[in-house]
């Protein structure tokens, strides 16, 4: 489903120029649950921002099912983001003024349908999944964290995404919420969502298929467990 080749970029701080992704190789087939791990500036975030097209890079080929994204336009990227992948976020970026239903419904704005009834009945269906019917009409400031992250996964797949994109989707809850979310995520795959995954926890990359361990912009390390 993933196809990167030879992909690199770079960053420019003052006069220095920091390598964030150094010539990578990376397939990653469709239902596979990846984490990607590495310390700080290691490239993970990068990687992810990549595989997501929320930046481009400065050199290789990037292919999401056959299609070259890299030599895409920024309204194509646009289009491939709203359609294609879902992202979940460490701090959920819920917007404060709608509620959950609303938050779900947030993707479905861009398309050039709008918001259709079947949506609305997509998006209680998915609260429903996530276990927050009863919180439809909530706003994120009446809501736990581990809620607003389920409202985010949620809307994460209001459109169906061919990838799911996590980054330290658990980094701000405690462990027993940290571990009901990768619960869901797992029971996700399981059903055959492909999910990419970054975190520095081991045990939560414990939680994935295939693990792949960054450093200096390479990748180090790839284990694949499944």
């Amino acid at each position: 489903m993933i196809r990167l080749e030879k992909i690199s970029r770079t960053y420019r701080i003052g006069n220095q120029s920091i390598a964030a992704l150094d010539a990578i190789d990376l397939s990653i087939g469709a239902s596979q649950f990846v984490a990607v791990m590495g310390r700080s500036g290691s490239g993970k975030s990068t990687l992810l921002n990549i595989i997501g097209c929320m930046d481009r890079p400065d050199a290789g080929s990037y292919y999401l099912e056959g299609t070259d994204i890299a030599s895409m336009d920024d309204d194509s990227l646009s289009r491939v983001r709203n359609r294609c992948i879902g992202f979940v976020f460490q701090s959920f970026h819920l917007l404060p003024r709608l509620t959950t239903l609303e938050n779900v419904l947030l993707p479905r704005r861009y398309h050039e349908m709008g918001i259709q009834q079947e949506d609305r009945q997509k998006a209680i269906a998915l609260l429903r999944r996530v276990e927050l019917e009863d919180r439809m009409l909530h706003k994120p400031g009446e809501l736990s964290g581990g809620q607003r992250q389920r409202v985010a996964i949620a809307r994460a797949l209001i459109n169906d995404p061919r990838v799911l994109l996590a980054d330290e989707p658990t980094g701000n809850l405690d462990s027993s919420t940290a571990a009901a979310i990768l619960a869901l995520l797992q029971t996700l795959n399981d059903e055959g969502q492909t999910i990419v995954m970054v975190t520095h926890e081991t045990d939560i990359a414990a939680r994935a298929k295939r693990r792949i361990v960054m450093h200096d912009g390479r990748i180090e390390r790839d284990d694949d467990a499944s």
